[in-house]
């Protein structure tokens, strides 16, 4: 057989290289890293590559580079066909990946700072930040980013969690992982009525804690309500809830889904939903009303198998896009098999 290496000389078409080759962006996506390059995309994904406030096991600063590359497809432009809703989420929307936001080790206040001026940039221009986590402590600047840009319009948050996130302190740190919830509503920057939390199990939140959430309007489904009603009907009680909101926000702790299926996190909570259920959620969200920005959070790699849980992270952004590339086109879905039979053959 003859060598089959290209001549010197002669150009490589890179269009379909895997995932794993060339540089790591989500799902193959052109990379901007300016402003300037924002104009006329519709979603921009941003790394948070920050875990100073983590509690207890660190490692969610890597998060964003195992998302972006835990993809087993590739090739440029990227193409991913979804088989239930009948199309591909980047034929209809303009997406880009926007690199990281350019933190500093150990600084957690920098750092947020840094993480809402860059969402700031991304909603300024007219496109849906989606941020790649990092703890949860970025869901302050993220959040309080997309509110403020988008004022007097309010913005109602659905949150996936094993925990509530609304604590006072955590370890007397303020803006930690374990409280960011309990700010944005304090401040100002969403209501409490426009929260609504999905997953809760184990043994925190304390009682005091669900004492201020119930004071201030928040609601939510506890993990064995979610197991009894069913996702569906949970997700369709939560749009009923957010129905006077005139946005959207996702934010996603992977430690919502059972370590089974997400070991891969700093703080794993046994008990949680199924990856089916999350991803069936987040798809029904999008695609009933969109979303004004999404985080998905806590993917910690050194804590993972066999990427897993990455995996699950990148999937439940690959459903949000096209939960919302539907909405955009404002019809039903396709389904390729669009009935029992063909369904099985």
């Amino acid at each position: 057989m003859g060598d089959k290496r290209p001549s010197p000389g002669v150009r490589v078409n890179r269009a379909h290289e895997p995932s794993y080759a060339a540089g790591p962006t989500f799902s193959k996506l052109r990379l901007v890293l300016e402003p300037s390059g924002l104009a006329g995309v519709d979603v921009a994904i941003v790394g948070a590559p920050t875990d100073e406030t983590t509690s207890y096991r660190p490692g969610a600063r890597f998060g964003p580079r195992a998302i972006r590359t835990a993809d087993y497809g590739g090739g440029s432009p990227p193409s991913d066909h979804h088989m239930d809703l009948g199309l591909d989420p980047y034929t209809v929307l303009s997406v880009v990946d926007y690199g990281d936001v350019p933190v500093r080790p150990a600084d957690a206040l920098y750092n947020r700072d840094r993480i809402r001026e860059t969402v700031g940039e991304i909603v300024a221009a007219g496109a849906v930040p989606v941020v790649l986590g990092g703890d949860h402590a970025i869901a302050y600047p993220d959040v309080s980013a997309v509110a403020e840009a988008l004022r007097p319009a309010t913005v109602g948050i659905v949150h996936f969690d094993a925990h509530a996130d609304d604590a006072e302190d955590v370890w007397e740190v303020r803006y930690s992982h374990g409280t960011p919830l309990r700010y944005l509503v304090e401040e100002g920057w969403v209501r409490g009525e426009h929260v609504v939390q999905i997953g809760l199990r184990g043994y925190w939140p304390f009682p005091e804690e669900f004492a201020w959430a119930r004071e201030r309007g928040l609601r939510w489904f506890r993990m064995d309500v979610v197991e009894d009603r069913g996702i569906g009907p949970v997700i369709e009680e939560t749009l009923e809830m957010l129905a006077r909101c005139d946005h959207l926000f996702l934010s996603v702790d992977i430690d919502v889904v059972d370590p089974s299926a997400a070991p891969g996190t700093g703080t794993p909570e046994p008990g949680g939903m199924t990856a089916r259920q999350l991803l069936r959620a987040v798809r029904r969200l999008a695609a009933a009303r969109g979303f004004a920005g999404m985080e998905v959070v806590e993917v910690s790699p050194p804590y993972d198998v066999a990427e897993i849980t990455a995996r699950l992270a990148h999937r439940v952004v690959l459903e949000a896009l096209s939960g919302l590339a539907l909405h955009r086109t404002g019809r039903a879905p396709a389904p390729e098999d669009p009935t029992p039979s063909a369904a099985s053959g």
